[in-house]
């Protein structure tokens, strides 16, 4: 579906011919004709599938309501007439800038609302009056406490990523926005997976929803090369930087769990001389943004991410998505390799998996419905991890060959004078899957399997 069939005003058309909108990807085709039309809107759909697009260009459609560029009515200072909720600061300001592209050359103001900065801005903004306010719910609840802004004029609110809410802990926060809001609004609920808390509150939100699923076709993300080292705690940061140096890198995002793990590991990389910086949720805001910048102009090579610090990376070039330690949630995998492999271009994922992190590698091949191909020719593969992961996996009464130190010597799948062995690549349940190429990477299995034909058209999430 081409994006001149929704019958947008002549202003908006003119923008999306501008910007190089042609196609509609899935959930822009499902979402955007109930959303023009006022209707509540229920999506699952991944990072990376268009979702912004699709709620952001019917919110500037109802409030233009003509031809001319400009808002059906001025917003009342302290009144947004569209609200926009996002789990962190750089997806609000990745978003505010979707809304600044499409809002070009009408009169539709919006401002982004989030902690971390000066609230005095924000204040003044709000104060002159804007159509469409996005914000994180912390710095939101706050401006509401002190009455810099009031919700009984709203008219569409969305909530963007709210798996993401649940896991960062906002959705009692999120529940209070909502008890501020008018009876009579229209409400679109956006979220890449539906755990019960979630499901509730959107049965809260939403009176007759429109459905829109595009979970099969986002869980398996486009052209992406994904393989599995297993390596001891240990040896994981020399790994790493072999990885990253062997493949010659030009930007890669290395993920951990934790902000101190991320800290920690950036300086590592730096310390060896490959160009890195950390990002979590312990950093400033002017830091977060700083790290981005030098991440986008290619100033660093690497960055290193927590998951709550991910949702706001959009950057079309990332040719490695590293695991440097598995998520708790299996979900978060595929998020994170998402990053690569964007706007139709190819990516690999790579994940080191300690003895520790084995049920979480369970998790996320059952999540994924496929086994990654292990780089069991890897300098650093760690047989006896290997072994203990296809014991893990392995149905009873299976067959007890794989995943073990075939090949002989000391166990661990290491020669002593750390070169390659002459291996061939298994996957995670102990299964050969063919003679591997140089790197690590097989020529079936797992890597083959989870790609994906990329879905036409631009793509602003």
């Amino acid at each position: 579906m081409s994006f001149s069939s929704f019958q947008f005003s002549r202003t908006l058309d003119a923008t999306l011919a501008r910007e190089g909108f042609v196609e509609a990807t899935p959930v822009q085709r499902d979402a955007i004709p109930a959303a023009a039309d006022g209707r509540d809107v229920l999506a699952s759909a991944q990072t990376g599938s268009g979702k912004t697009a699709a709620f952001v260009l019917p919110i500037v459609h109802r409030l233009m309501g003509s031809d001319n560029g400009r808002p059906t009515r001025r917003p009342r200072p302290n009144h947004p007439r569209a609200l926009i909720l996002a789990p962190t600061r750089e997806l609000a300001g990745q978003i505010a800038e979707v809304v600044g592209t499409f809002t070009t050359g009408t009169r539709i103001s919006h401002a982004v609302i989030f902690g971390g900065v000066n609230k005095k801005p924000q204040v003044a903004a709000l104060r002159r009056g804007i159509d469409i306010a996005i914000a994180t719910p912390g710095r939101l609840l706050d401006l509401m406490q002190e009455g810099a802004v009031r919700l009984d004029a709203v008219e569409t609110i969305v909530l963007d990523e709210a798996d993401r809410m649940l896991d960062m802990g906002f959705i009692p926060d999120v529940r209070r926005i909502i008890s501020a809001l008018p009876a009579n609004r229209q409400s679109m609920f956006f979220s890449a997976t539906l755990p019960n808390e979630v499901k509730s509150l959107a049965q809260e939100m939403l009176t007759d929803p429109v459905r829109v699923s595009v979970e099969r076709e986002a869980s398996a993300a486009p052209k992406i090369d994904q393989f599995l080292l297993f390596v001891s705690r240990q040896q994981k940061r020399d790994a790493l930087r072999m990885l990253l140096t062997e493949r010659r890198s030009f930007r890669a995002i290395v993920f951990t769990r934790t902000k101190y793990k991320a800290r920690d590991v950036a300086r590592h990389l730096n310390k060896h001389g490959i160009t890195a910086d950390d990002l979590h949720g312990n950093k400033s805001q002017n830091a977060r943004q700083r790290a981005l910048k030098n991440f986008h102009n290619g100033d660093i090579h690497v960055l290193v991410a927590t998951d709550i610090a991910s949702r706001g990376i959009d950057v079309e070039d990332i040719d490695q998505v590293i695991n440097f330690e598995l998520p708790n949630e299996p979900e978060s995998y595929v998020h994170r390799i998402g990053r690569t492999a964007r706007a139709g271009r190819s990516g690999a994922a790579f994940t080191l998996c300690d003895d520790s992190e084995i049920k979480n590698l369970r998790d996320i091949q059952t999540e994924i419905g496929a086994t990654i191909d292990v780089m069991e020719d890897h300098p650093y593969h760690d047989g006896e991890i290997a072994a203990s992961a296809a014991r893990a996996t392995r149905p009873a009464g299976g067959n007890r060959s794989g995943g073990g130190n075939r090949g002989g010597g000391n166990g661990n799948g290491r020669s002593r004078n750390g070169g390659r062995n002459d291996r061939r690549p298994s996957n995670a349940s102990g299964r050969s899957d063919g003679r591997g190429r140089s790197g690590g990477r097989s020529r079936s299995g797992a890597g083959d399997q989870m790609r994906r034909s990329a879905s036409p058209g631009r793509r602003h999430d």
